[in-house]
């Protein structure tokens, strides 16, 4: 099987190390810690891609370089050039900031409605299907005492995805970073149902 994982997040350098930007923190571990190519910039996709092999498994990554509410229009480009023959053999990974899961957790779902993510809502839109492996990295903020409080309202919502992760923040991130890697090895090794039991019940 061929692997195409997506980090969604918004291009800009200004946007970078924000919470909204997860996805693409996930994808940049992955790489490094595999040691795949650099970045490639693929301006007739809109998107950045990288592709290698991580240990035995022939692996694809994409950024889409579109903003997060049209990430699935680069994607959809990419999967239309791809014969329906090869189709059978490749296996699709969305990884994405998720509100509603505490910081400092993610959790794996396979074909899962978007639950109000605008870029995962453009993934289903452009691909015409939800038939794909979703990696959702928590940024929620966490009280003193360590429960979830979700921002309440668009605006706030909107103002906590787009600001950068503080200090404490990335030290509770630097070990999801790690996970998401392991995990995203475990789904190709063995198989997405495993790895949700795995991953989930932690």
């Amino acid at each position: 099987m061929n692997y195409i994982i997506v980090g969604l997040g918004n291009p800009e350098k200004q946007y970078a190390d924000t919470r909204h930007n997860a996805g693409r923190m996930v994808l940049e571990a992955f790489r490094s810690a595999h040691d795949l190519p650099e970045w490639e910039n693929r301006k007739e996709l809109k998107a950045r891609k990288t592709e290698g092999v991580a240990k035995e498994n022939i692996v694809i990554l994409l950024q889409p370089d579109d903003h997060m509410n049209n990430s699935g229009k680069s994607i959809a480009k990419y999967m239309k050039d791809i014969s329906e023959e090869e189709h059978k053999d490749i296996v699709l990974i969305v990884v994405h900031d998720d509100i509603d899961l505490p910081l400092g957790t993610f959790k794996i779902v396979y074909n899962r409605g978007s639950g109000g993510h605008k870029g995962v809502a453009s993934m289903e839109q452009e691909l015409k299907t939800r038939d794909f492996i979703r990696v959702r990295v928590g940024i929620a903020p966490l009280t003193f005492f360590g429960n979830m409080r979700k921002p309440k309202g668009t605006y706030a919502v909107q103002k906590h995805v787009l600001k950068k992760f503080t200090r404490g923040e990335f030290q509770k991130l630097e070990l999801v970073l790690k996970n998401c890697t392991k995990a995203l090895l475990d789904i190709m090794d063995s198989g997405v149902d495993k790895a949700m039991n795995t991953w989930n019940s932690k």
